[in-house]
């Protein structure tokens, strides 16, 4: 035992705890954004026809099933008497599971930053702490931080050499948000090259199918459109934004649908490069373990923010755990960027403070875009940071090589724990 370290810990989850308290004071005396609004009109309407009806009548509910049949569940529950005495309200309910996995997020951290991959304390405490989960999970009211709870979950498992852990909590992730299958190469790689790839594909598929038994047995075409085929808002991120501001009309709408010819070449070109990235990242960088497994994952998040045609302000909690653990430096500067760009988004949609109702859909408020630029140039300038590092000290880059670092982490008191910790 270390004394000075349990004491370190102990301040980090007190932190936490100050967070989460927070973080319920706002979200109960607060609606959140039009999120919240749309997240309720989607639980009405499920509550009152079907998923079916939902996924064919509105192209705004991008959600796989899990998330529907939560909505329904709040809809019913705040709909009762004693819940409106009590003063618990849709909004509320809907940001509770986010704020409770921030928590869950930080203990999980702290076990992973038990073994010999350190993370300073002060990194830990400013992500425990952290503005931008206090307002996305406090404020924004969708289902964001949930999903990032058994992504980091699965990576923690992939450490552990747990690979049936490891599926079951990656298929969890992808019953949030689709979005976690970016990451699916990684995993799958990363187990075919320990000749566990059985053990974690089955539970991870038996998950998924459990859980998308009705979309894929009455209605798979149209889940397959709704959820699976998603794009986010052309026009309010990085490359897109930047060509919104050539003025041209062809690249002038904002929206997820209905776009414009070279939108759509523009969209298609970059959902398949990043998806090459992907792969090439994971196949090039399949043997790495411990901490260069998290790099893997970490470059994957930092390819996709960069080129993604379309980011959405909550999705900022998505990278942020991951990029802690491979570069507390990069983090806070990501905190910082994202956590102003943020307050200027929220501030401006919510007409100024205090928040209560923040609209972001409204064209009167769009000036907030602009500051989207602050972390997507934090992004870039970090990743070229990385690269460098990596290349002076001749590791492993991303899309080159992985020997280096692979016989390095074989080398690590937590590789070769692994090697003998079986396959729970």
């Amino acid at each position: 035992m270390n004394p000075k370290r349990d004491l370190g810990t102990a301040w980090i989850v007190a932190l936490a705890l100050v967070a989460l308290t927070l973080k319920l004071a706002i979200a109960y005396n607060t609606i959140g954004t039009n999120d919240a609004v749309f997240f309720y009109g989607f639980a009405k309407v499920l509550s009152q026809h079907s998923l079916e009806w939902t996924y064919q009548h509105s192209r705004y509910f991008n959600h796989p099933p899990l998330t529907a049949y939560y909505l329904r569940g709040i809809y019913f529950v705040t709909e009762q008497r004693w819940c409106q005495d009590l003063g618990v309200h849709f909004p509320f309910l809907l940001r509770l599971p986010g704020i409770i996995a921030d928590f869950l997020v930080v203990l999980v951290l702290l076990r992973v930053t038990r073994t010999d991959l350190r993370v300073p304390a002060w990194a830990l405490a400013l992500f425990a702490l952290s503005p931008v989960s206090l307002m996305v999970s406090g404020f924004h009211g969708n289902s964001d931080s949930v999903m990032v709870l058994p992504l980091i979950c699965s990576a923690w498992m992939c450490l552990r050499s747990r690979p049936i852990l490891a599926g079951l909590f990656f298929a969890l992730g992808c019953q949030i948000k689709i979005v976690p299958l970016l990451l699916l190469p990684a995993f799958v790689f990363f187990w075919l090259s320990q000749g566990k790839i059985r053990e974690f594909l089955i539970p991870a598929i038996t998950t998924m199918a459990l859980l998308w038994l009705e979309p894929l047995l009455t209605f798979p075409t149209l889940f397959a459109k709704n959820v699976l085929a998603y794009g986010s808002y052309w026009g309010m991120w990085g490359i897109t934004y930047c060509l919104r501001l050539t003025g041209l009309r062809a690249f002038s709408r904002v929206s997820f649908f209905d776009l414009e010819l070279g939108q759509k070449l523009v969209v298609t070109v970059f959902k398949v490069i990043i998806i090459l990235a992907a792969l090439s990242i994971a196949w090039h960088r399949r043997h790495a373990r411990g901490r260069a497994f998290l790099e893997t994952l970490a470059y994957t998040w930092l390819m996709f923010f960069i080129l993604a045609p379309g980011v959405c302000p909550q999705y900022l909690v998505w990278l942020a755990p991951f990029i802690l653990l491979v570069s507390p430096s990069l983090y806070t500067a990501l905190a910082v960027s994202s956590s102003i760009f943020l307050f200027a988004f929220y501030n401006i949609t919510s007409g100024g403070l205090p928040w209560s109702v923040a609209l972001a859909m409204d064209e009167t408020k769009q000036p907030w875009i602009a500051w989207s630029l602050l972390p997507w140039l934090v992004l870039i300038a970090g990743s070229l940071a990385l690269w460098r590092k990596t290349a002076d000290s001749k590791l492993d880059l991303p899309l080159l090589r992985s020997r280096d670092c692979v016989s390095e982490a074989r080398n690590t008191p937590l590789a070769k724990e692994s090697a003998v910790a079986g396959t729970g």
